[in-house]
């Protein structure tokens, strides 16, 4: 893996922020029911301006297509819109599914993006299709079994990057971009590529938190600097959903409770608005299965969200964690990462 690796751009923005722990947010931009993608590209941008106000540090958008409840397909576009609308917050892809696009194309893509936004450009990349395999035969995907595919693509877009011209290709724009790569993951696979690399590793627990501690753990056991990175970077995925008290949190929470059930089942949704008493209603296993699927979550008022936060990042020492918070109401969802922030910025300050 390392015939690629040399000429790398400058080391990560804030790549250690000592004992103080960063947080950043994941938006789907969310299609809610009886909202347009117009609406929910403009919420996109008026909840970045928010979050960059409360201190975050950096706003993420993930590539999914075929999926009627979220408007980040074309993502690098999304993130141009919202670097647009925001001035001084990281703006990036969390990630691009790099099997879907040839390495040079999303040089490309990001090139122009660091281009036009110097220095708040991130590309975070994972391996999976962010779709189904119709889609992906729809978007001309290679369905390769070559376990050396990936790594080969991320040390390729690395290259155009670097323009150290072991591609024999010239990226116009990308060469010479200075754009923060970071490897995706909800396994151990990606803790091996990104510890291989030197590069910051950002995982999936928001939605797949069985391998998160065993992924941290190699990842910190296995890196090695390299002149993009050097000391390990671990960002984990956080839900959070936040009200002035535990009763409205969990009402807000169902939303995105009936959009996990609804993927799970195979008939994605958009957002759907919440309902009272949404878990009681699917019985015990189906319960179960939230508790399972969303463990790394909190879901309360204030002094709840503060506590269960400060847990996970004990538990985790994660330096950074990126927070999602899907709720169906827009201005519930901006007071939810208000809270999300607070309690944030008081873990830091007891730190």
């Amino acid at each position: 893996m390392t015939g690629l690796v040399k000429g790398l751009a400058k080391p990560i923005a804030s790549a250690h922020l000592g004992d103080m722990t960063a947080y950043s947010l994941l938006d789907l931009v969310p299609v809610v029911e009886g909202g347009t993608i117009p609406q929910a590209l403009a919420n996109a941008a008026d909840l970045a301006r928010h979050v960059e106000a409360l201190g975050f540090s950096r706003y993420w958008v993930a590539e999914h297509h075929g999926m009627s409840g979220i408007a980040g397909g074309a993502t690098s576009v999304v993130i141009g819109h919202v670097a647009a609308a925001t001035s001084t917050i990281r703006v990036g892809a969390g990630g691009i599914m790099l099997p879907n696009h040839a390495p040079l194309v999303i040089a490309e893509q990001f090139g122009t993006l660091d281009a036009l936004f110097p220095g708040r450009i991130d590309l975070g990349l994972g391996r999976a299709p962010g779709s189904d395999m119709k889609v992906a035969r729809a978007l001309r995907r290679t369905l390769e079994s070559d376990p050396n595919a990936f790594p080969q693509d991320v040390m390729e877009l690395q290259s155009y990057f670097a323009d150290d011209g072991q591609t024999g290709i010239r990226a116009t724009p990308g060469a010479g971009a200075k754009v923060d790569i970071w490897i995706l993951g909800s396994s151990t696979y990606g803790a091996q590529l990104a510890a291989a690399l030197g590069l910051p590793y950002a995982f999936a627990s928001h939605f797949a938190p069985d391998a998160l501690d065993e992924a941290i753990a190699l990842y910190r056991r296995h890196f090695r600097p390299s002149a993009a990175l050097a000391r390990p970077h671990v960002m984990a995925g956080f839900n959070v959903f936040a009200a002035a008290s535990d009763a409205e949190a969990e009402l807000l929470a169902s939303s995105q409770q009936q959009a996990f059930v609804a993927l799970r089942t195979g008939q994605p949704r958009q957002l759907p608005p919440p309902v009272a008493r949404y878990r009681e209603s699917l019985g015990p296993q189906g319960a179960a299965i939230l508790d399972h699927v969303l463990q790394c979550s909190a879901v309360g008022g204030p002094a709840r969200i503060a506590r269960e936060i400060a847990a996970f990042v004990a538990r985790t020492g994660a330096d950074e964690l990126m927070l999602t918070s899907s709720i169906y109401d827009h201005e519930a969802r901006k007071r939810s990462l208000t809270i999300a922030a607070e309690a944030m910025q008081t873990l830091s300050i007891a730190a």
